[in-house]
């Protein structure tokens, strides 16, 4: 397991150049019982999403955009601090799914030629590694979509990847909506995602929010890129560590433990 103490492997040339990471950050976190931003709430004494773009900035991800939402000043005054040119802000004025938050991006994304990532900004254990072996997996295959995944003894909660007989990607299943078969997957969907940008691009104008909640997700860009024949892939990259979510708070003081094991602090 890398900690972050360790050294990481650097980029091969150029692996990272054409990159652009879009962190997902615009969420109240109303579990979390604190009036901050959850994105701004303290792990190993930092706001957590600070360890999301320090993983990005290893792995050498040039290019960032940070959607930003609930009391969105805050968060763009404390990430101002890192005085970093490459960061870059959209706003989701209303919380509307993961989908439409990364429609917010459009303008910044219409012109660029290459990767888009799209991870969650409450996910600080996001490791530099794993990050760049899907860079460089997705560039020696080529998807729309590459799906960053990880195998769980415990899957429960989680959306699970589907497969068919020859181990291709077929789609994702949420737990609410399994079949008692498919709840015996243990490869689960952790909202890491790769894309070509023309393929993300192209998706999110097909989204509809024709759904019990109303609104519009990311998992169905999935779902649209293979129903239209564009190939999409799941890798099971991601560690044990990366697994560990926050969503209350005993599960941030869960992953601060974690992290301070890990030589975080």
């Amino acid at each position: 397991m890398t900690t972050n103490s360790e050294s990481t492997a650097p980029p091969t040339a150029n692996s990272t150049a054409n990159v652009c990471l879009v962190v997902l950050a615009a969420g109240k976190g109303t579990r979390m019982n604190s009036e901050l931003p959850k994105v701004l709430c303290p792990v190993v004494d930092r706001p957590m999403i600070h360890f999301v773009l320090d993983a990005a900035d290893k792995a050498g991800i040039q290019k960032k955009i940070a959607v930003v939402g609930y009391e969105a000043d805050l968060v763009r005054k404390e990430l101002q601090s890192r005085d970093d040119d490459s960061l870059t802000f959209a706003e989701q004025t209303e919380q509307l799914g993961t989908g439409h938050a990364v429609q917010m991006c459009l303008d910044q994304l219409a012109d660029h030629d290459g990767l888009t990532l799209v991870i969650a900004g409450d996910s600080p254990l996001i490791q530099p590694s794993s990050l760049i072996k899907l860079i460089e997996h997705f560039q020696a295959t080529q998807p729309a979509l590459l799906l960053g995944t990880l195998t769980k003894d415990d899957p429960t909660g989680l959306g699970r990847i589907v497969r068919n007989d020859s181990g291709q990607f077929t789609g994702i299943v949420e737990h609410k909506d399994a079949t008692d078969a498919q709840r015996e997957i243990r490869e689960v969907n952790m909202s890491t995602y790769l894309f070509n940008n023309a393929d993300l691009l192209d998706s999110l104008s097909k989204l509809s929010n024709d759904n019990a909640q109303g609104e519009y997700y990311l998992t169905d860009c999935a779902r649209l890129l293979h129903e239209a024949g564009r190939p999409v892939e799941a890798l099971p990259v991601l560690q044990d560590c990366e697994s560990l979510s926050i969503n209350n708070p005993e599960e941030l003081q869960l992953v601060d433990q974690t992290m301070r094991a890990m030589g975080y602090a």
